[in-house]
C-alpha cells in the first residue's frame, strides 16, 4: 500500500483557467487521476482493523488525502463538483475514527480538510 501511495499516485496541478473547461484534455486527465486516488484512499482505509490504525491513518490521511487529494479539492471552484469530491472523501473514512472525539474536534490529520468543509 505504501508503495502505491508513494509511487503510483499522480494528480497534476494545472492553472484554474486550464481546468475550468471541463472538456479540455488536461481537465479530464486531472479528474481521472483524482478519482483514481479517491479509490485508492477507499481501499487503503478498508484495511483499518487489520493493519495498525496509525499506519492506515498515515497512508490514507497524511500522505494520500493531505498530499494529493486536498490540493485538488482546494483548486476546484466551490460548487457541485467540489461538494461531490468532499462527500466521496468523507464517505471513505471509517466512523470508528470519530467515535471518541469530543464535540467540535477533529482528527489532527483532517484539520485542513475540516477547515475547507467549514468554508
Amino acid at each position: 500500500m505504501k508503495k502505491s501511495v508513494e509511487e503510483d499516485v499522480f494528480i497534476p496541478l494545472y492553472p484554474k483557467s486550464t481546468v475550468e473547461d471541463k472538456s479540455s484534455l488536461r481537465s479530464k486527465f486531472q479528474e481521472r487521476r483524482f478519482w483514481s486516488a479517491v479509490k485508492l484512499l477507499f481501499n487503503v482505509v478498508r484495511w483499518d482493523g487489520i493493519v495498525q490504525e496509525d499506519k492506515v491513518r498515515d497512508l490514507g490521511l497524511s500522505k494520500l488525502l493531505n498530499r494529493y487529494l486536498l490540493l485538488n479539492i482546494l483548486n476546484t471552484p466551490l460548487g457541485p463538483d467540489n461538494i461531490e469530491k468532499c462527500n466521496k472523501v468523507v464517505a471513505c473514512l471509517p466512523e470508528r475514527w470519530f467515535q471518541d472525539l469530543k464535540g467540535g474536534s477533529a482528527l489532527p490529520e483532517l484539520l485542513n480538510f475540516s477547515k475547507h468543509l467549514l468554508q
